[in-house]
């Protein structure tokens, strides 16, 4: 299913603040795009993480991730989710550090239910 739509979803883990952008992408140059918006829009974040997967011609699929240097493979853990819904589109991360270092488990699980927030609502709607 591609993405026709954007959805945003928050999520508040030890004080830190995780906010998912989920969004349609053409190509490289779109989600570069709305990487950079996030960016703009959560000028507060240090990282942010995200996840594609772009329809390319003759059916394949490009996949993409970036962990901006965040702990815990989030950009990997964002892409999964992607795949396991069979969604083409993008997804960004962006974290505000709340003061509180949550581990790398903790960073993945966060990164993980932000994401996974985002693909819950834009599928439910």
């Amino acid at each position: 299913m591609t993405i026709d739509r954007p959805v945003e979803f928050k999520v508040t883990v030890e004080r830190s603040r995780f906010f998912a952008l989920l969004f349609p992408v053409a190509d490289e140059a779109a989600l570069e795009d709305a990487v950079r918006r996030q960016k703009r829009e959560h000028h507060r974040a240090r990282h942010h993480c995200w996840a594609c997967r772009i329809a390319a011609p003759g059916g394949q699929v490009i996949e993409k991730s970036k962990d901006d240097g965040e702990v815990g493979h989030p950009g990997r853990v964002m892409l999964e989710i992607l795949r396991r819904h069979e969604l083409l589109g993008g997804i960004v991360v962006s974290r505000v550090f709340g003061g509180v270092k949550l581990g790398v488990g903790g960073v993945s699980r966060a990164f993980r239910d932000a994401a996974q927030g985002a693909v819950d609502q834009y599928t439910t709607s």
